[in-house]
């Protein structure tokens, strides 16, 4: 697949994503609480992420036939070391739920793990994050680049807290410690695409989480990536699609944020 086809498809996926939004935002509108469903302790489900990943795979299926499926709702089959769309129809379900207007489309292409395309629409400020492998990323046609801070002294640093795993309570309160007293401040937005979709824009100069899934941040993953950004798990590997844990950052406050990381998250 060359880069003029990887281009063409990447923008095929915004249209796609931005459609979906739409249908989300009229269902948001309308939604109840008893609409919501259980898969697991604070892990919460409605017909509206169930929805919107079929509409999703529907469309992919006609754009790349060969390609499988890896997605938050179980939605088609993977393709084992082939072409596989990445795919979480809502990021930031809760959110959803509770009528905070922040949540996400998330869409990416990986060939193995090696990540070719990105996408993350937040459809509340109609706003489309988007990467394709070489070809720099962009925000609604303009291209981006992460923040020129060079110290993380003057950065503003995005993180999940956990709502299922809490046996790494200890260091990860003590990285909060440290944070609050190091840099410009700490946010948790509720999404992990869009806090990596942030820093890709240059709004956070980092973000760092674990307990995730692929699809959780292998779109913004690639779109920090081509917007100049370092991306590794957190002991700064190059693996972290499938690793469940991430550090995204701009270069100025990568060093500084990964030792901090290290240090407190040790034997993960």
């Amino acid at each position: 697949m060359g880069d003029f086809q990887l281009e063409g498809l990447c923008k095929k996926v915004v249209e796609l994503s931005e459609e979906v939004g739409q249908f989300i935002m009229v269902e948001r509108s309308r939604f109840e609480r008893e609409d919501i469903e259980y898969k697991g302790t604070n892990d919460m489900v409605s017909y509206v992420d169930k929805t919107s990943e079929k509409m999703i795979v529907e469309k992919l299926s006609d754009f790349l036939p060969e390609a499988g499926f890896i997605a938050e709702e179980g939605t088609g089959t993977r393709n084992e070391g082939g072409y596989n769309w990445i795919i979480d129809p809502l990021d930031g379900t809760t959110n959803f739920i509770h009528g905070i207007p922040t949540f996400a489309i998330s869409i990416a292409l990986a060939k193995g793990e090696e990540l070719l395309l990105g996408v993350v629409h937040e459809p509340n400020r109609k706003e489309s994050f988007y990467a394709w492998k070489g070809g720099g990323a962009y925000l609604n046609g303009n291209k981006i680049k992460t923040s020129p801070e060079p110290e993380l002294s003057r950065g503003l640093i995005a993180t999940g807290f956990p709502y299922q795993n809490f046996q790494l309570m200890e260091g990860y309160m003590n990285a909060l410690q440290h944070l609050m007293q190091a840099c410009h401040g700490l946010r948790r937005i509720g999404a992990a695409a869009i806090d990596l979709a942030y820093v890709a824009a240059g709004r956070f100069e980092g973000f760092f989480e674990y307990d995730l899934k692929p699809w959780d941040v292998a779109a913004g993953g690639l779109i920090v990536k081509e917007a100049g950004g370092v991306v590794t798990n957190f002991y700064g590997g190059d693996e972290f699609i499938f690793k469940g844990q991430i550090i995204a950052s701009c270069q100025g406050v990568t060093e500084e944020l990964t030792d901090l990381i290290k240090n407190n998250f040790k034997g993960i």
